[in-house]
């Protein structure tokens, strides 16, 4: 393998995967169950857990955590390790929804740039991290915002889906946003800025656990437990590494959210009417399935403002959230790839996930 590749592709993006699942899924995840809990009554601890998670997900730590996790997995000299934190918080932010993309291709020059200058001088502790944050500084003004720009094109397509019969639609958001959460970009963030609810909402929904859930059931046999809840509950991004390495096995989980889009909007109706960024997070934190709920019972501004109004879920609502979101992806990406590593297009070994 060509060693630029493993270590700008496969290396940095498991290091970024893995400062991503540390900062913004972890909170999340905490976030959300505090958030529940205080369904149950006002309690200090449960308000802690909101705080704690609110904090870990902050674009600034999550872009810090990340840039951090790409020099730590490309092994930089320390001084670039720690000015990373500052360089890829403002890549992050600055890039929106294609934050985590900005952070990669930023931290990654300013961290090369760092390692130039790491020990040449008698001031080194100057010299590194000066040079190290003003790359990254200057990358971000010049290229941040249109790496956004870039990603939130993908948007168009999704705006252009939404017009069209609930099957087609159904297929091509479930696709689209699903394999925008692989991506190193935030599904959640341009779903949020597209204001995706209803039955599109839902096809988002079916196609982000489609690859949650697709991947860990189809890498449990490398990662067992701690695999299926790291991709389960956290983000499929942490196969972004081995998909560089093997693309086809990314196929069963994409040709899975082609069939639970349209299951998803044509047969259940699922419509997800909560806040339209639990459109793009899939299982992770069970934010999407969340937001379906809530959507039944007390819809979003941006639900409302499409039609929606509250409803009293009946028990093939309450089906059809299972099936799409957890019981489908799991067999039916079992079962293709099993189909697939008959062919030998997946071997294995190839799903295996860093320091699992």
């Amino acid at each position: 393998m060509n060693k630029y590749v493993k270590r700008y592709l496969i290396d940095a993006l498991g290091g970024m995967a893995q400062g991503l699942f540390a900062s913004l899924l972890i909170g999340t995840i905490v976030k959300t169950l505090g958030q529940q809990l205080l369904r149950l009554g006002s309690n200090p601890i449960f308000t802690f857990l909101v705080d704690a998670g609110a904090f870990a997900s902050d674009a600034h730590v999550v872009g810090a955590a990340m840039a951090v996790g790409i020099g730590f997995a490309m092994q930089v000299p320390a001084l670039v390790l720690f000015t990373l934190a500052a360089t890829g918080s403002a890549a992050n932010v600055s890039g929106g929804a294609g934050g985590p993309l900005a952070v990669l291709f930023i931290a990654i020059l300013s961290a090369e740039a760092g390692c130039l200058v790491s020990k040449k001088t008698k001031v080194d502790i100057i010299v590194t991290p000066l040079v190290t944050l003003l790359t990254g500084a200057l990358l971000t003004v010049l290229t941040a915002k249109y790496i956004g720009k870039a990603a939130s094109a993908f948007g168009n397509i999704i705006v252009w889906a939404t017009t069209l019969r609930p099957f087609l639609m159904g297929m091509i958001i479930s696709l689209l946003v699903g394999v925008l959460l692989t991506l190193p970009v935030s599904s959640a963030a341009i779903c949020a800025a597209l204001g995706l609810t209803g039955l599109a909402g839902g096809a988002a929904v079916a196609g982000c656990c489609a690859q949650m859930v697709g991947f860990a059931v189809l890498g449990f046999k490398e990662n067992r437990w701690s695999g299926l809840l790291s991709q389960g509950l956290g983000t499929s991004m942490l196969q972004m590494p081995n998909i560089i390495k093997n693309p086809k096995i990314w196929i069963p989980a994409c040709l899975t959210s082609l069939i639970t889009g349209p299951v998803a909007t044509c047969i259940f109706k699922m419509e997800m009417n909560g806040a339209a960024v639990s459109s793009g997070m899939g299982t992770c934190g069970l934010v999407g399935q969340i937001g379906v709920i809530s959507g039944w019972f007390n819809p979003s501004q941006a639900a409302i403002s499409h039609g929606a109004s509250a409803v009293t879920p009946s028990g093939f609502d309450w089906l059809g959230l299972i099936l799409v979101c957890f019981v489908l992806p799991g067999i039916l990406t079992w079962l293709f790839g099993k189909f697939f590593r008959k062919l030998g297009w997946i071997k294995d070994g190839d799903l295996v996930l860093e320091n699992n």
